[in-house]
């Protein structure tokens, strides 16, 4: 992986993760209003969670937490948020970009790169589950299709392993 990419793939690099944070919420709402689209209440709060971490979460997990958010704010139960409500929230944010369904884990994450048109490419350590999105529109698998007169609706890449943290306690670092 070249260097670029390394600086890209944040998820494995140490960072100041609450900057991380702040620009992809920047940056998704910047998208949206360019965009005309509404960034609901609830559909910022869901985007907030997922850039908590670079780990999936599934919508019942998303939901466990709002739903403690409410009972934290307020003890009232018919406040409660339901399950129908966290799915229209992924779906519009899936829909506009801003975040990623990990299909092998049944869950999601925010995008690194709100915006981009390219097929969704993921490093998924098996070991501390987080997960990395490449920044790489190079995609000869897709022009391959794009040669064979193959319309792609929809691609995704996982790629599951060991990230180079989980390695060095593993002890399973191979010298480079």
């Amino acid at each position: 992986m070249s260097k670029d990419n390394t600086q890209q793939c944040i998820a494995f690099e140490p960072h100041d993760h609450s900057q991380c944070q702040n620009q992809l919420m920047r940056h998704a709402k910047a998208l949206c209003e360019s965009r005309r689209v509404k960034l609901t209440p609830r559909r910022l709060q869901v985007l907030s969670l997922l850039t908590q971490s670079h780990q999936p979460m599934g919508a019942y997990e998303i939901l466990d937490c709002l739903n403690r958010q409410i009972k934290d704010e307020a003890d009232a139960k018919s406040q409660l948020i339901a399950p129908p409500i966290v799915y229209r929230a992924l779906e519009f944010l899936r829909a506009e970009g801003l975040v990623h369904r990990i299909e092998s884990k049944n869950a999601f994450i925010s995008c690194d790169h709100p915006g981009h048109q390219y097929a969704a490419q993921f490093l998924i350590c098996s070991a501390c589950e987080k997960v990395a999105e490449l920044d790489n529109p190079d995609s000869s698998l897709l022009a391959e299709a794009d040669n064979l007169g193959f319309k792609v609706d929809h691609s995704v890449v996982e790629m599951t392993g060991v990230c180079r943290d989980c390695s060095k306690v593993d002890g399973n670092q191979n010298d480079s």
